[in-house]
């Protein structure tokens, strides 16, 4: 290694960290295993049927058709985790995935039935959102929610109503990522003029373009969930780390004699 004139030899000159690039590669690498741990947990008709949870709880909703089942699997790497039924909007329930390995269950994704499909009856309509409403006010362990929306539709009346529900709860910390799917069939001047103004409209959520089949934002958003579900990190309490620090005495004239005898 050349030395030149006037450059001195330092320890950051010469040993080398991991960049943040690296890092957040790596981290996503563990995400993405993470997320392949899912398997079926149970379905619940109603909200009194959902078990009691201490866990993290991920929410995944949106418009029929935006792609919310396909886009669980490719999260999680499976083929068919989560069905998308034949006939949109035919599915009313909520099924939930555990996450963990080793069959422990260390957060939970929570799949939404679809809104919005016009051939539903108006009742049946008008039941699962009061249904989702309420499970999105009211659900103690929701960490985070997933917001799928067709690019090319954007956030619709109906995302906007959900977006009014979870509002406060955004507010107070609840996560919130719209996701801007199919992301593929937009082009880059598209993608990017969508997000602009989705990001205006997202009440203070994060907003991704994502695509299951260009395999674009799958890293970025894997790393966004595992982030949600890990506990926060303990504060470092100054004050006791301070004070239990042994005091340094200096021996006094008495002491030293009394060693020396």
């Amino acid at each position: 290694m050349r030395i030149y004139p006037g450059h001195r030899m330092t320890e950051s000159n010469t040993t080398q960290t991991p960049s943040v690039t690296t890092q957040n590669a790596s981290e996503a690498k563990v995400a993405a295993a993470w997320l392949h741990t899912a398997r079926f947990l149970t379905t619940a008709p109603q909200l009194q049927h959902l078990p009691d949870l201490t866990v993290p709880e991920i929410a995944f909703v949106g418009r029929s058709n935006a792609g919310k089942s396909t886009c669980i699997n490719t999260l999680t790497q499976q083929k068919r985790l989560a069905f998308a039924s034949k006939t949109p909007g035919r599915t009313q329930s909520i099924n939930l995935f555990a996450l963990g390995k080793h069959g422990e269950t260390d957060a939970v994704l929570a799949d939404l039935p679809g809104y919005g499909y016009a051939a539903v009856p108006k009742e049946a309509k008008l039941r699962w959102q009061r249904v989702m409403a309420n499970y999105l006010r009211t659900r103690p362990n929701l960490r985070g929610v997933v917001m799928m929306c067709d690019p090319r539709l954007g956030i619709t009346e109906l995302d906007d109503i959900l977006l009014d529900v979870i509002r406060p709860r955004v507010q107070e910390g609840l996560k919130l990522l719209v996701l801007l799917t199919k992301s593929d069939k937009l082009t880059r001047t598209e993608g990017q003029k969508i997000l602009s103004i989705t990001r205006l409209q997202a009440g203070g959520g994060e907003v991704k373009l994502f695509s299951a089949l260009k395999k674009q934002g799958i890293d970025d958003v894997a790393h966004m969930l595992w982030n949600w579900a890990r506990p926060p990190a303990a504060p470092v309490d100054m004050g006791e780390s301070i004070s239990s620090t042994p005091e340094h005495h200096e021996e006094s004239d008495d002491d030293k004699a009394d060693r020396s005898l």
